[in-house]
């Protein structure tokens, strides 16, 4: 694998207006009768709740919610912001990206600018893994390893300059991954999401607010989905796909965090035994370096 391109300087995602602007959006999809208050209709000025609504849901004054909302969260609890994602109904996600966003202190800070580096037996691991395609990603949507079936079935990223191994840069900016998946909107909202988690855990990451500024130009898409503050994570599920050797496939992934290197997730792909997509799988796999050269597209 060639190596990741270095961090250059460049300014920093805003961890305060990333505070301000995700409580902002929590509130304002919430309804009052979401949570048990009356709705007065025309008479309401703003969408969802009012500040005054959520403080009193959170039980803390006003005061203190707003100075939290507009980006003062230094000396906020752990259990307050306990109070708050409750009373906005936050998710695990949603929650620990909150926490993030307000105490950053509290986390262990690691160099952002460091390369990501995959142990060799991870490697090993991937290669040994016939019949299922697999990849290691890091932060920022980077894809850092691969196996033969992952290239077979996502094309050769073995021929792309290592700042375009990115899951990000490939599902926005290219067209023939917009056609790879068939619910490719879902697939944009994910990745999305991951990178609004990555923003919250180290919003002091240069390459990470480059990577967010590059698509933010050069995709509507991007624009539009990064504006709504969502997060979440997805360990599993499954992923259709238009093939252009084998056609459709159903494929489920599982995801398994590296425990040496949390920022790191092996994704693996399979089929249901017996079924059509399993048998394009092993077609895939008899092709081997033929089909992968035959999905290249760059």
């Amino acid at each position: 694998m060639d190596e990741q391109p270095e961090a250059t300087p460049g300014r920093v995602l805003d961890r305060r207006a990333e505070l301000s602007e995700f409580l902002r959006s929590r509130r304002a999809r919430l309804k009052p009768e979401d949570v048990g208050l009356p709705d007065f209709g025309r008479h309401r000025r703003v969408p969802g709740l009012r500040r005054e609504e959520l403080a009193q849901l959170a039980g803390v004054s006003v005061a203190y919610y707003t100075r939290l909302e507009q980006g003062n969260g230094r000396n906020v609890s752990a259990e307050v912001l306990d109070s708050i994602a409750r009373a906005l109904r936050l998710s695990d996600a949603e929650h620990a990206h909150l926490t993030h966003l307000a105490k950053p202190k509290a986390h262990k800070k690691r160099p952002v600018a460091r390369q990501q580096q995959v142990r060799t037996a991870l490697c090993q691991l991937l290669d040994s893994m016939d019949g299922v395609p697999a990849y290691v990603v890091g932060r920022r949507a980077e894809i850092l390893a691969w196996n033969r079936m992952a290239a077979a079935l996502f094309g050769d990223w073995g021929r792309l300059p290592a700042g375009d191994r990115n899951w990000a840069r490939l599902v926005f900016l290219r067209p023939d991954y917009r056609e790879l998946f068939v619910d490719w909107e879902q697939k944009a909202i994910d990745i999305v999401c991951a990178l609004r988690m990555d923003a919250g855990c180290y919003p002091d990451d240069p390459r990470l607010s480059a990577l967010v500024g590059e698509l933010s130009v050069k995709s509507e898409e991007f624009r539009r989905l990064w504006a709504t503050h969502d997060v979440k994570e997805k360990s599993h599920g499954l992923k259709r796909l238009h093939h252009p050797l084998v056609g459709d496939l159903s494929l489920q992934f599982e995801t398994f965090r590296v425990a040496s290197d949390t920022d790191q997730a092996l994704i693996t792909y399979h089929a249901e035994p017996q079924s059509a997509s399993a048998e394009s799988l092993r077609l895939l796999a008899s092709w081997g370096t033929d089909a992968t050269r035959a999905v290249r597209t760059v």
